[in-house]
């Protein structure tokens, strides 16, 4: 077996990236596939993708799973389910056909990359939006409950507040703005009722294409949209309440200032949410981390950090 070949797996909601590093953290193999939330592909399509995606390090690196030294693969939803949980994991061990690996929630992968494993804290906002730090060891996350009830601040959240926001302004009950039109042109509406088909119909959108709407409400706040403006600045709100409750739950004190980087589409390409996320975690008493790494990339270095451990 090989030391050196450290894979980490990077899921996602639209996509799983698989990085490969060697010990000096070199990246010698990447790899992409589609998301494995199996919430929405299922499992053995979850199970698939992974797959595919360790056959495709493997082949670059001219290795077999077996020489991998660890691996640590960051899945959607994992830890939320008693049941599914134990199968993702079975089945990871078999096609990798050793115990050297770890599987949790993808949350770690951008702690892990923003800030290289040392302590502080990691907000994602991407297609959902949760948080995740540590502290002497010691983990723990906040938010992440899905999109039915939660991911305030996500993509996802942004596109719903967005529609909701819609509907108001095609009914009267709030001004026209900018957004309303932006919508109806990027979703092709002939009537603005067709929206409710083109959403929730038999042929309607599923979780990642509805997020990639929350664009449309970035744009229409860039043209003056006061709603949409209003819906952002909630949204870095959101953000800011999901570092603080983790500040809280993993006892730093509270003179620390204490390091927040992020990660995931929203705060990475929508500078009006990053500005706003920035200053209220400064008012909160956090220090605002640029992230050093990509997730991809943080997965990797904790396969590295847990064979080290």
């Amino acid at each position: 077996m090989s030391a050196g070949f450290y894979l980490g797996v990077d899921g996602g909601g639209t996509k799983t990236e698989f990085v490969c590093i060697d010990a000096a953290g070199a990246v010698i193999a990447r790899a992409v596939t589609g998301t494995t939330y199996h919430l929405e592909v299922g499992e053995g399509e979850a199970v698939r993708r992974i797959a595919e995606g360790v056959s495709s390090v493997c082949t670059q690196i001219g290795a077999a799973p077996a020489h991998l030294a660890h691996v640590f693969l960051g899945l959607p939803a994992y830890g939320e389910d008693s049941a599914v949980d134990p199968r993702l994991d079975a089945a990871v061990r078999d096609l990798l056909g050793h115990a050297r690996y770890r599987c949790g929630n993808d949350m770690v992968c951008g702690w892990a990359g923003s800030l290289a494993c040392a302590d502080g804290i990691n907000v994602v906002a991407g297609t959902g939006s949760i948080a995740y730090g540590e502290r002497g060891g010691r983990g723990a996350r906040a938010g992440g409950w899905g999109e039915v009830f939660g991911d305030e601040g996500s993509a996802y959240w942004i596109a719903r507040e967005g529609l909701a926001a819609f509907s108001r302004m095609s009914d009267g009950r709030a001004a026209v703005g900018p957004l309303h039109g932006l919508l109806r042109e990027a979703l092709a509406l002939d009537d603005d009722l067709a929206l409710c088909e083109r959403v929730m119909g038999p042929r309607g959108m599923a979780r990642g294409e509805l997020a990639a709407l929350a664009t449309i409400v970035s744009r229409a706040a860039e043209e003056g949209d006061e709603a949409a403006r209003a819906i952002l600045a909630a949204a870095a709100a959101e953000l800011v309440l999901l570092a603080t409750a983790l500040r809280v739950r993993l006892g730093f004190d509270p003179a620390e200032r204490v390091a927040v980087s992020w990660s995931g589409g929203v705060l990475a390409n929508v500078s009006a949410v990053r500005y706003a996320f920035a200053t209220g975690l400064k008012a909160a008493g956090c220090t605002a981390v640029e992230p050093l790494h990509a997730p991809g990339y943080g997965a990797a270095l904790y396969a590295r950090h847990l064979a080290q451990r």
